[in-house]
Order: structure tokens, then C-alpha cells, then sequence
């Protein structure tokens, strides 16, 4: 129903309203007494061979929520009925941010693809850490740093420090944003020593406030596979949980949407179908020329239960979904868990 009635009823209006409108329409209709419960019968694939211990953390199923859908954790209690296994929040700043100008979401559905470039736009560290605080739900959930675009990238530790302070007791991983294509420069923030750095800091930072969460490190897919080798090293050096693989990207070549149309839209993150190889060969390289040696989650391009599989294949240990569940709509992540299971 979600493709053929639903889908191109909400493709008639702007992405971004009607991704609010989304939000509003699940919180309400979720708060009716037994359709939470119904619906997540519904969509919920219960099976043992679905579970995942990684990092020290057990994931009902290998499926889950990537960063940008929820960013202010307004729907975290909602989100567990759709099937997820786990929820990424954010990208989460210190202050608060509008993010980029009003029009930032584009949608290409000859190509069954998004181009975003929101800007990290979210209530801030603090508003976010007080709706984790009031959570009811248990589903696994993830905390994505970023910096305040105002924050040169020479002060960005401070940043990355002061949103971790404030998730740690809510969250169960963190993930360090470096990679996103709509936030100016991160040519400081990608080089090696600095993240080797970085990533120290915020490890020791962790475990110094009680309980060290797993941190992972999000790529982008347009890496040459020597900075693909930087990776490797600079998680083998750091001894973080892992990666996730990969961000959108800047690369618009072989798209069947008109040409004149793309550069109307102007610049941002790519993500939707057209990711789907290039983020499975980023998988493949870094889980066979580290031996596997971390964990990895794969997403780009999962639209289907063999879109998922193929990643798993390719080394990823569990997936994200987001572009995927815009076209295909929220039976999506059934489909994959049942396939898999």
C-alpha cells in the first residue's frame, strides 16, 4: 500500500514537511491505545538467529535506523514498533542549529535517491539528552557527535567532548561524524593523526565518566583505498569498536536524473541506490585487508532484503537503512529481517 497509494501522495509535496508530517502522524497515531502494540506485532520478526553481540552490546536484529531520520530523538519511543533493532540519533551538536537555508531536500526518483544538505540542523546536546533522560523505550540506541558549523575545526574536540558529556548516560555507542559533505571543510577533521588523536581523547573521556561506550568512526564513500589503509590503521592504533560505511556523497556521475536538474539542486550529500556498489566495495575492502578486525555497519543504497544481504556478505555485521525506507516505506525492514532470519 506504502508504494502505490501512500508514496505518491507524499512525493507531491516538499520532503522536508513531509518528513515532519511523518513524524507528528506516528506520535499520535502510536499513542492510540493497542496500535503500538498491534503494529508492532505487526512489523516485529522475532527469531533468535536474528540476534547480534557486537562491541559488548546485544541487537535484537541486525537492522537499524541510520543518522539524519531522527536527529532531535522525537520519535525514539515510536521507532522500536516499526522493527528496528537499533536507532542512530543525530547528528548531535553542542548548541543548537538551524542547520543550512530552506530548500535542503531533494528528492530524484528515477534514480530512487535523496541529495540532502541540512547542515546538521537539531535542538542541541542538551534539549537532546533531556528527552533520552525520559526514554521509555530499550532499543539499542546510538549518539552521532558533531561539531557547531560556527566552530572552527581547530576548537572541534571541544565540541565532540561537550555532546558525549551529555549522551553518555543515555546512550549505548557513539559515533564520530566526520565525513558529512554539508558542513564545509573536513580535510582537518579526516587527517590521520588528528583522528588517531581525537579518537583517543574521546575513548579515555568516555571511560573516565563510568562506563566506556564503543565509538565508531562514520567514512564517506569517496575515499581511494589509500585512505581506506589510513582507516584501517587508524582504528587498529585507537582500538575503537569500528566503522560505519559509508556517509553519502559528492559524486553525481551516472545518474539518470537530467542532468540540469542536478545542478539546479546545487551541492549536498548523495544517498538513495546509486551508493549501493560503492558503499559495498568500501565494506569489502576494509573488512578483507583488516582480517576483520572490526566490527562494521554497513549502509548506502539498502532498498531490498538482497540490497542488505549483499552487505553482510561483503563483511558488514549489521545495517542502516534510511533513503531505503523513504521509497520502500516501513515494511522494508521486515522484509530484511525475515529474509535473514
Amino acid at each position: 500500500m506504502y508504494k502505490y497509494l501512500i508514496k505518491p501522495i507524499f512525493f507531491l509535496f516538499d520532503p522536508e514537511k513531509i518528513h515532519h508530517f511523518v513524524f507528528k502522524f506516528l506520535r499520535v497515531w502510536l499513542a492510540i491505545p493497542g496500535i503500538k502494540h498491534l503494529t508492532g506485532a505487526t512489523n516485529t520478526v522475532k527469531n533468535k538467529s536474528l540476534e547480534r553481540e557486537l562491541f559488548g552490546l546485544k541487537f535484537r536484529n541486525p537492522v537499524g535506523l541510520a543518522a539524519g531520520f531522527d536527529k532531535n530523538a522525537l520519535l525514539l519511543n515510536q521507532l522500536e514498533y516499526l522493527g528496528f533493532g537499533f536507532v542512530e540519533l543525530g547528528t548531535v551538536t553542542p548548541k543548537p542549529q538551524r542547520g543550512n537555508p530552506k530548500k535542503r531536500l531533494f528528492r530524484l526518483p528515477e534514480d530512487e535517491a535523496l541529495i540532502n544538505r541540512m547542515g546538521f540542523n537539531n535542538d542541541g546536546a542538551d534539549v537532546i539528552a533531556k528527552r533520552l533522560k525520559n526514554r521509555k523505550t530499550k532499543i539499542i540506541v546510538g549518539g552521532n557527535l558533531g561539531k557547531n558549523t560556527a566552530t572552527d575545526n581547530d576548537d572541534a574536540q571541544a565540541d565532540y567532548e561537550y555532546v558525549l558529556k551529555k549522551l553518555h548516560p543515555y546512550v549505548d555507542y557513539f559515533v564520530l561524524n566526520v565525513s558529512c559533505p554539508n558542513v564545509g571543510s573536513t580535510q582537518k577533521l579526516n587527517d590521520k593523526n588528528y583522528l588517531i588523536a581525537l579518537l583517543n581523547d574521546l575513548k579515555q573521556l568516555s571511560i573516565d565518566l563510568g562506563k566506556e561506550r564503543p565509538i565508531l568512526l562514520k567514512i564517506g564513500p569517496d575515499r581511494s583505498n589509500e585512505q581506506l589503509d589510513e582507516v584501517i590503521e587508524i582504528i587498529n592504533t585507537t582500538k575503537i569498536a569500528g566503522v560505519i560505511s559509508t556517509n553519502t556523497a559528492t559524486d553525481r556521475s551516472n545518474l539518470k536524473t537530467n542532468q540540469s536538474r542536478i545542478e539546479a539542486i546545487g551541492n549536498g550529500g548523495l544517498s538513495g541506490k546509486p551508493l549501493a556498489r560503492r558503499s559495498t566495495e568500501v565494506i569489502r575492502y576494509l573488512a578483507d585487508k583488516s582480517n576483520k578486525s572490526f566490527a562494521i555497519i554497513g549502509v548506502g543504497g539498502i532498498h531490498s532484503a538482497e540490497d542488505a544481504q549483499e552487505k553482510i556478505e561483503a563483511g558488514a555485521d549489521l545495517v542502516q537503512v534510511y533513503t531505503g525506507f523513504v521509497y520502500e516505506g516501513p515494511k522494508l525492514v521486515k522484509r530484511i529481517n525475515r529474509s535473514m532470519a
